[in-house]
């Protein structure tokens, strides 16, 4: 009898660099790539925020729509269901007479609770679970860390032991073949995005830094494209911080999340670019933030559910305020503060926003509003392409003095899009009605008298929002708590 594996696919939506596809097809006659459009992914937050928006549902379908297409290139196919892996996946090894389920360990403690339930499943059955690891750019057994608790706080500390001690391994090949789907085995057909209950079709505004379609074949050529044929990859130290343009930053990081490539990929093409071509600080930092990444991810896989509690990692006791209509308006870019604005709008309207932009909408949120900081993160979550829990949630920490630094840190946000947005091109092309604004007062509209708002076209209260919030008295407090 020819003997069987299932690959339960999550995020790692690929077939290259996938050592439990490969596993697979080295050591099983028969391999059976699986993926679940688990209903706990469309639900709501603690929130009752949407998990998951159209746009990043859209990229979602793209990214399993290729993985299908590159599989059925090799002459097999991806079983997708829709329904939770502890029910589809012990169906699907009843059915195959499979004895391995293959998968790629997560570090979320959602994700976790689902593999835990998978393995329970299992025990009714004759197939065993079988785990790998393939999230980071320094595999958890090469890290110079033993248990979670021995994870730095800081991230200096973590990326110099990592560096010294630490070896990133090569990546691994593609399985050299892979087999049909077993007979009886259907492959099942992709869900729209109407079937899993969403409206519209998920297309972003014509005006995204890239039309960021999901897949892996879409993912490595990005990597070519920004690092070889854009040759821009020299030049990223210097440009990384910019707000307009497809290639300002690398925007590896929709493909990252959902698994379609590696960052021992993107490190093994640094690499080589620094062997060809050049080898200087921007190189280096483009490692620098993938360590960056695995930090977040490590901190999280020591945190467990503390990440996600009010007072964060370390427990901060702060005074959180409710939900209340000053919500709404930070996530709909209604503030008034043109450069949150700009960038909530970039968000809702296509799924990504810069690092700047990200620093800068946290501090307004937590810092400046004192709202409770999970409802920013679990916002991100929803609408980011590029959301990833480790990342995303210790971000938003870091930035709300729940995280590893709990320093009352704070962002000076209309100096931030002076710095950089000085002549208010970022701002005026995410909001139209500040079109005519002379830089002078596009960051602070509400610097203009009632006779210049006429004049340029920009009536605060009618044309624009006026400020929700005196920036500038919300830092006086922070300073107050920090000292």
């Amino acid at each position: 009898m020819p003997s069987t594996a299932l690959v339960w696919i999550r995020n790692d939506l690929r077939i290259r660099d996938h050592a439990p596809l490969r596993y697979a097809a080295d050591h099983h006659d028969q391999v059976v790539p699986v993926y679940c459009f688990d209903p706990r992914h469309f639900g709501t937050t603690m929130f009752d925020l949407p998990k998951m928006g159209a746009i990043r549902a859209r990229f979602l379908r793209d990214c399993v729509e290729d993985l299908r297409d590159s599989l059925q290139d090799e002459g097999a196919d991806l079983v997708v269901r829709r329904g939770r892996p502890e029910k589809v996946l012990p169906d699907l090894v009843r059915q195959t007479d499979a004895s391995e389920v293959l998968q790629f360990q997560e570090i979320g403690t959602e994700e976790a609770e689902v593999e835990a339930a998978v393995e329970d499943a299992l025990r009714d059955t004759d197939a065993t679970p079988g785990f790998f690891w393939g999230k980071t750019l320094y595999h958890i057994d090469d890290i110079p860390f033993e248990e979670p608790s021995d994870i730095p706080s800081v991230y200096t500390n973590f990326r110099k032991a990592v560096e010294k001690k630490s070896q990133v391994r090569p990546t691994t090949e593609a399985p050299r073949s892979l087999p049909p789907l077993p007979e009886g085995v259907e492959a099942g057909s992709i869900p729209t995005l109407g079937d899993l209950g969403f409206e519209g079709d998920g297309t972003i505004d014509d005006r995204s830094v890239l039309p960021f379609r999901g897949g892996e074949t879409r993912g490595l050529d990005r990597i070519d494209e920004y690092i070889w044929r854009e040759d821009c990859l020299k030049k990223y130290k210097a440009t990384r911080n910019g707000l307009l343009g497809a290639n300002y930053s690398s925007k590896f990081s929709p493909w990252l999340a959902h698994g379609c490539i590696t960052p021992r990929q993107i490190h093994e093409e640094v690499e080589r670019y620094e062997d060809r071509r050049f080898d200087n600080k921007s190189t280096y930092w483009m490692k620098f933030e993938l360590i960056w990444r695995d930090f977040f991810n490590y901190v999280a896989w020591k945190a467990g559910d503390r990440l996600f509690r009010p007072g964060g990692i370390i427990g901060n006791d702060i005074d959180w305020r409710d939900h209340d209509d000053s919500f709404e308006r930070w996530a709909t870019g209604t503030t008034g503060i043109p450069f949150v604005d700009a960038n909530m709008r970039e968000l809702n309207q296509t799924g990504y926003m810069s690092n700047r932009g990200r620093q800068n909408v946290a501090s307004m949120l937590s810092q400046s509003l004192k709202l409770d900081w999970r409802m920013g993160a679990a916002y991100f979550e929803s609408r980011l392409l590029d959301h990833d829990v480790g990342s995303n949630w210790g971000n938003w920490a870091y930035n709300s003095r729940v995280g590893n630094d709990p320093r009352a840190r704070y962002f000076n946000i209309v100096k931030q899009a002076k710095r950089y947005d000085e002549n208010g091109e970022y701002v005026r092309y995410w909001l139209p009605e500040l079109g005519e604004v002379p830089d002078e007062y596009v960051h602070e509209p509400h610097r203009m008298s009632h006779e210049q708002q006429k004049l340029f076209n920009c009536v605060l209260g009618a044309d624009y929002p006026k400020p929700m919030v005196n920036l500038d008295k919300t830092y006086e407090r922070i300073r107050a708590e920090r000292d």
